[in-house]
C-alpha cells in the first residue's frame, strides 16, 4: 500500500472515529465522569492533529503523526471497551466500544501494510500500467 493510499484509507477510518467521537460527546451518560470524558478527546486530538498535514497533501508528516497518535487511541479504546457497561447497557454504546475497536484495528493492519512495503523495498510509487 502507497502512502497515499494509506492516507485515504486512514481518513475514512478517521470518519468512523469522529462518529464515536460525537456520539461521546453529547452523551449524558459520560459527562460527569474525567476518564471516559478523555475518550473523545483523544480522538478529536487525534485526528484534529492530521487535518492540517492531510490540507497539505503531507502523506509523511500524516503518517508520522497519526502512527504516533496510535497507542493514546488504542488506549482510549481499551477504556471505552472495558467501562462502558458502566454508563449504559444500551446498543449505541456497544456498537461505539465495537467501532473504536475496529477503527483500532484497521489503523494497526493499513499502518503494518504501509511498513511492509517500505521493508521491501519496493517503490511507494509504482508506475501504473501502460505508463512505459
Amino acid at each position: 500500500m502507497t502512502p497515499p493510499e494509506a492516507v485515504a484509507r486512514l481518513n475514512t477510518v478517521l470518519a468512523h472515529a469522529w462518529m464515536v467521537r460525537t456520539f461521546l460527546k453529547h452523551a449524558d451518560e459520560i459527562q460527569d465522569n474525567e476518564d471516559m470524558l478523555d475518550v473523545p478527546r483523544v480522538l478529536y486530538d487525534s485526528i484534529r492533529a492530521v487535518e492540517p498535514a492531510f490540507q497539505r497533501g503531507d502523506t509523511t508528516e500524516y503518517l508520522r503523526r497519526l502512527k504516533g497518535k496510535l497507542p493514546k487511541i488504542r488506549k482510549a479504546a481499551e477504556y471505552f471497551n472495558v467501562h462502558f457497561k458502566e454508563f449504559s447497557p444500551h446498543t449505541n454504546f456497544e456498537m461505539a466500544a465495537l467501532s473504536l475497536r475496529g477503527v483500532v484495528r484497521q489503523m494497526e493492519d493499513i499502518f503494518a501494510q504501509v511498513d511492509a512495503v517500505a521493508r521491501s523495498g519496493a517503490p511507494l510509487n509504482p508506475d501504473p500500467p501502460g505508463a512505459n
